[in-house]
């Protein structure tokens, strides 16, 4: 099979495409671009499981990064497992063609536990006094030794929260060609997620973030340079491209105000409790699953919604299916925000009665995605908890700002202008410019295996 690398740049559109990327520009002018029309929902793990498997939301079961689980009656993000993920990925489909087929699988997620044969993703430690320490999980197991030996540990508080920066992104590019150099990998699927960070901060601001795609141009020219010494045939891809927003929508704010949410309280602060709830929402960017555990509320749930400005689309079972999202983890109802809004996780009415987690980088705990966590509410606060840390005291980081308009870019919906979808790059020529995103999987194949059609 035909040696391929697959680089994911999140959030890459032709939006950014411009002067601070003087080699992508370059780069695509001798290539190959269309533009991805994205998958309902256009998030991370649902885009990758697509990618890899040429399946639907519908099939593999990744309605969201996240869900309700209605047996445990709790939501659940983040998970690591690629027994989530249904359907046979494209590496499994590859090396029954061809036995000595490998792949290689950095940091895309849905990374642990799968017939991958190399893989790296975060994973940090957490040790019993309850500090957090950055590290990451590999198999081979003895990979991950060999890479922080090399490259020190994974920048973990690089790779998310408001200390993100391009150092992720370079570890993780460092990592990818050090296993390339030790296994020579088939396939490599290699994720970038450096854009995520800047372009849902600020937007497509240019003033804001034009250092920050500087980075990853110069990361993207030290990678392909690298990946075309070794004969490989490369492909440039986003999941998502990330366009301006402004207004928040509290949706779980607004189910409590109509007697739909149960929240207990304890030590003074309030907790969301989704399993004595009659409906609550799950926040994923754009989009928001909405899940009704008293079916007689369903008629007041939908008339409430009905009445939100920013909510496009309310989608039932029926109509989800024609998005290709149902599923048993999709919630009752699917939302999709209109092109300036996105939904947060919010459900408390008094900051001083906010969780402790909501003031954290928590990404586990909080009952829907935060990207206000990419802010820092003071900088002398955050040093001051650094102190204690250092001086061996205990500590909570609790430095994270609660003002939701603090987030100037979203994705997740679909339906958006060209310039915002997502974009494939690589030598292969196609009729038309535009793939759906079950193509995506169908082009990788046709790479590895040669297919020049």
């Amino acid at each position: 099979m035909n040696k391929t690398v697959v680089i994911d740049v999140v959030g890459l559109s032709t939006s950014v495409m411009g002067e601070y990327m003087p080699f992508l520009r370059e780069y695509t002018e001798r290539k190959n671009l269309i533009r991805i029309e994205p998958v309902l929902p256009a998030l991370t793990t649902s885009a990758q499981s697509t990618y890899l498997t040429g399946k639907w939301p519908s099939e593999t079961g990744i309605v969201g990064n996240g869900w309700y689980d209605r047996i445990d009656c709790e939501i659940k993000f983040w998970k690591q497992s690629n027994k989530l993920v249904n359907g046979e990925k494209i590496w499994e489909r590859a090396k029954k063609v061809d036995p000595a087929f490998t792949c290689s699988k950095m940091f895309w997620w849905y990374n642990m536990y799968s017939t991958a044969d190399y893989a790296v993703t975060p994973r940090p430690n957490y040790l019993a006094d309850g500090r957090k320490m950055p590290d990451c999980y590999s198999h081979p197991a003895g990979l991950r030794d060999i890479l922080q030996k090399k490259l020190g540990a994974f920048p973990l508080f690089q790779f998310w929260g408001p200390g993100a920066n391009i150092e992720s992104s370079k570890w993780i590019a460092e990592a990818s060609m050090i296993t390339d150099e030790l296994y020579d990998p088939t396939l490599s699927l290699i994720y970038l997620p450096h854009l995520d960070y800047c372009l849902q901060k600020f937007g497509p601001d240019f003033l804001m973030i034009g250092k920050e795609l500087s980075q990853i141009d110069d990361l993207l020219r030290k990678l392909v340079t690298f990946y075309e010494q070794r004969s490989a045939e490369i492909i440039i891809l986003s999941e998502y491209g990330i366009a301006p927003v402004k207004h928040p929508l509290h949706l779980n704010r607004l189910f409590r105000e109509h007697g739909l949410l149960a929240i207990r309280e304890e030590r003074g602060l309030e907790l969301l409790d989704p399993g004595a709830s009659k409906a609550f929402v799950v926040a994923d960017h754009q989009i928001a699953h909405v899940y009704i555990n008293d079916p007689s509320c369903r008629d007041q749930v939908i008339s409430i919604l009905k009445q939100v400005k920013g909510v496009e689309l309310i989608l039932d079972k029926a109509q989800q299916a024609e998005y290709h999202i149902d599923h048993e983890r999709s919630g009752d109802l699917v939302l999709m925000a209109d092109e300036e809004s996105w939904f947060t996780y919010y459900f408390w009415l008094d900051d001083e009665k906010a969780p402790d987690y909501a003031r954290c980088v928590d990404i586990h705990k909080k009952p829907g995605y935060d990207p206000v966590e990419m802010f820092m509410s003071s900088k002398l606060r955050a040093g001051y908890k650094l102190l204690r840390k250092k001086a061996g005291f205990r500590y909570v980081m609790d430095v994270i700002p609660l003002d939701a308009g603090l987030v100037r870019g979203s994705h997740g919906k679909t339906g958006v202008p060209p310039e915002y979808q997502p974009v494939l790059i690589s030598d292969r020529k196609n009729q038309g410019d535009k793939f759906i995103a079950t193509q995506v999987y169908d082009l990788i194949w046709d790479i590895l295996t040669k297919n020049k059609e």
